[in-house]
């Protein structure tokens, strides 16, 4: 039977301990893969991160990092001169290699260049995030480095995803592990703010940054009509919903987020209001929103970035709710956000289905929230997934 206490994904940080630096990366990274963003959907205080930064009592190098306490392991080695030039350590970094790519793709050390030159000594140059060439400031660097590890977490989980799914995966199991998170941009071409920070964000993420993007007429192929390929690229993306002025007008900009929301699709809104609007569209709420200009600077880092904990905090749900499937009930029905009036939308007929069951992340749903529910849809059942767990049904 499945553990379902078992982590889904720890991560571990490795740094030399004369790299004085190393503490306050690792904590930055600590403090975003602990907080509240990652709670819900994996239970307790968010992901597992634990640190590798010390010699072990009696020995040269640090306690060796057990790969089969969690489903994934992430290692993340901050690479400097120092420990460059540590052979102890470069030892416990070259075994560490060696040990995940024996794992497969749910193992991965991820080498973080620090300083140039320091990875020949590893013998991993084409794995390196290059910290070292990331000509910007130091909290720029390290929000950069946040978001390129959330993307190469999100890898982990979708090849797990489809181990779970499919566990003679060996043959396609690369193509899973390297296939990219594509981008949706949805957007009003009828006012100038939209189309411009549409292009924007496209032009920033064709840049070399490792994420796919879909923008509109540009990418659809000749031939096929504009509305079904549209519609059918939003259920298999993400989607950035650029909210300028015209936006919620827009029939087609509803029918996008529709779509999204009816197909589970991680979502962040970017505000972009430059004066007002006449009526909201209400399935806007219930995801992040980010205000894209901040002292007159476009945030395409932040927006991208929210966007990729939302894709990684669905890939976490996703696994657990494929880990839970030997134990579930069949009224369960699993959504990955809190429910909505919109959740009640792909529910089966009445009839089809007694007490159908939604299961959410955590935490569960203010009083008033359920209440309304209750009065609109009364056979339904709400449950967040540690109560589902703790058998809280009718």
């Amino acid at each position: 039977m499945t553990d379902l206490s078992r982590p889904l994904l720890v991560l571990y940080i490795v740094w030399h301990p004369d790299f004085d630096d190393g503490i306050e990366i690792a904590n930055i990274l600590r403090d975003h893969f602990r907080r509240k963003l990652y709670e819900n959907v994996t239970g307790g205080t968010g992901l597992s991160v634990i640190y590798r930064f010390a010699a072990a009592p009696g020995a040269a190098m640090p306690l060796p990092i057990d790969l089969t306490e969690a489903e994934t392991t992430a290692v993340v080695v901050l690479a400097d001169r120092h420990l460059a030039a540590d052979a102890a350590w470069t030892g416990y970094v070259r075994e560490l290699v060696e040990r995940t790519e024996a794992e497969g793709f749910g193992k991965r050390v991820f080498p973080v260049a620090i300083d140039a030159d320091v990875l020949g000594a590893l013998g991993i140059e084409e794995q390196a995030l290059r910290w070292d060439l990331w000509a910007t400031a130091r909290n720029e660097r390290c929000a950069r480095l946040t978001w390129e590890l959330t993307h190469e977490f999100c890898r982990i989980l979708r090849y797990f995803l489809e181990q779970l799914k499919r566990p003679d995966l060996d043959a396609d199991g690369l193509a899973a592990y390297l296939k990219k998170v594509q981008v949706f941009l949805s957007h009003s071409k009828h006012d100038e703010d939209g189309v411009r920070i549409a292009r924007s964000i496209r032009d920033w993420l064709h840049t070399g940054h490792g994420v796919a993007s879909f923008f509109d007429v540009h990418d659809i192929p000749a031939g096929l009509r504009f509305n079904k390929v549209l519609l059918q690229q939003v259920r298999v993306s993400a989607m950035v919903a650029i909210h300028t002025d015209s936006y919620s007008s827009r029939e087609w900009c509803r029918r996008e987020i529709i779509e999204a929301k009816r197909h589970d699709v991680p979502l962040v809104v970017a505000d972009s209001i430059s004066d007002r609007e006449e009526r909201g569209f209400p399935y806007l709420g219930n995801v992040p929103v980010v205000r894209f200009v901040h002292n007159g600077v476009p945030r395409i880092e932040v927006v991208i970035g929210r966007l990729l904990d939302e894709v990684l905090k669905d890939f976490l749900w996703r696994c657990r709710v494929q880990l839970s499937i030997d134990t579930v009930d069949p009224r369960v029905i699993f959504i990955p956000r809190t429910p909505e009036l919109i959740s009640l939308a792909n529910l089966p007929k009445e009839g089809d289905l007694p007490l159908p069951i939604l299961v959410y992340p955590d935490p569960p749903i203010s009083a008033e929230e359920e209440l309304l529910f209750s009065e609109i849809a009364p056979r339904v059942q709400l449950r967040s997934f540690t109560e589902w767990m703790s058998g809280a049904i009718r």
